[in-house]
């Protein structure tokens, strides 16, 4: 293989995986804002997300439905870190971490976990094909999150 072309592998990869690393970011700065249907553009036409209730929602218009209403009444101030991703051609699987703020009612919270993510390059473009969220703790500000009873609570109630 050619240097040129050892250059060329070498840009491709770095863009591909600075792309897939932009996926969590942007999804995270569509949630400060509220924005649900650029949160969906971020997914692939059969895309998933599952809120940590096993029960993912897929397609983009599901997505879209279940957005509208998951940021209506609740503010959510998520930040995304070591994200770790592992590239496969046109597809690749990762993880980042969570750090989450929320105002839910009169409740301010605080909140931490990780997402388990699938990519995929879609018409030249990389979208997610599935998130999992898994939630750690997220407890009202003052309470702490400690666990002292051995037990992780629901976190999201159930949708029917």
């Amino acid at each position: 293989m050619s240097n040129d072309s050892n250059l060329e592998a070498t840009v491709r990869r770095l863009a591909d995986l600075e792309a897939i690393r932009d996926l969590p970011r942007r999804y995270a700065h569509c949630v400060w804002r509220g924005d649900g249907d650029s949160i969906v553009e971020l997914f692939a036409e059969q895309g998933s997300m599952d809120i940590g209730d096993g029960r993912p929602i897929v397609g983009r218009e599901n997505l879209k439905r279940d957005y509208g209403d998951m940021l209506t009444g609740i503010g959510l101030y998520p930040y995304v870190h070591n994200h770790v991703v592992e590239l496969d051609g046109d597809h690749a699987t990762g993880n980042c971490y969570l750090d989450l703020r929320a105002t839910m009612g009169d409740q301010s919270m605080i909140g931490s976990g990780w997402y388990d993510d699938s990519y995929v390059r879609e018409n030249g473009a990389w979208k997610f094909a599935s998130r999992v969220l898994h939630i750690r703790f997220l407890v009202p500000v003052g309470e702490g999150w400690a666990d002292v009873d051995g037990k992780q609570g629901d976190v999201f109630p159930a949708r029917d």
